[in-house]
């Protein structure tokens, strides 16, 4: 286990991604409706040991769905209010959730690996330390994204895909995993 994990406190933030490490990701399509949605194993049992460990804990997810006009802002925030209702009834939180509509294609995008949703979330919360911070994602972007903050990178491995390991500081094959991981040191 990497040293950094031994010293995660109160004063670190968690950064997620949603779909493939919160949620099923859907092949070639999008979450567009709370039906849609599907939790992973152990997720909610994740969030709740988060709850306990972490200072912040923060959803940062790429959703060109949207600019692609194939659901709209009012079905995707309906979304992750449902979402955040089933983490808080199971014992967790999530303190906010940021996304980014624009098309992969978009110059200049606010998409990770972009920092955009990081900075938003530091003018929203001023006491995030990015050096005491996880990025937990299940893609090449999330990693990058983790890494152009300047945070502690997690590979949630739920795709089976090979990504460089110069990416991540860490690989586990779940969320609930690398929860239980840093439950047995809380």
């Amino acid at each position: 286990m990497t040293e950094f994990l031994k010293n995660i406190d109160k004063n670190w933030t968690l950064f997620l991604d949603r779909d493939g490490v919160i949620n099923n990701r859907p092949i070639d399509d999008y979450v567009k409706t709370w039906e849609a949605f599907e939790f992973l194993p152990g997720v909610l049992k994740a969030f709740a040991i988060f709850n306990k460990i972490f200072k912040r804990i923060i959803v940062v997810t790429n959703q060109q769905g949207i600019g692609k006009g194939l659901m709209t802002v009012d079905d995707l925030e309906a979304v992750h209010s449902k979402m955040i209702t089933e983490i808080q009834n199971s014992g967790g939180r999530i303190d906010a959730v940021y996304y980014c509509p624009e098309l992969a294609e978009k110059p200049l995008s606010c998409r990770k690996p972009s920092t955009f949703m990081a900075q938003k979330a530091f003018a929203e919360f001023p006491d995030i330390d990015f050096e005491k911070s996880l990025m937990l994602g299940d893609m090449r972007t999330d990693l990058q994204f983790g890494r152009n903050a300047g945070m502690k990178t997690i590979y949630i491995n739920t795709n089976q895909k090979s990504i460089d390991t110069d990416l991540y500081d860490e690989r586990f094959s779940s969320l609930i995993e690398f929860a239980k991981l840093l439950n047995v040191n809380d």
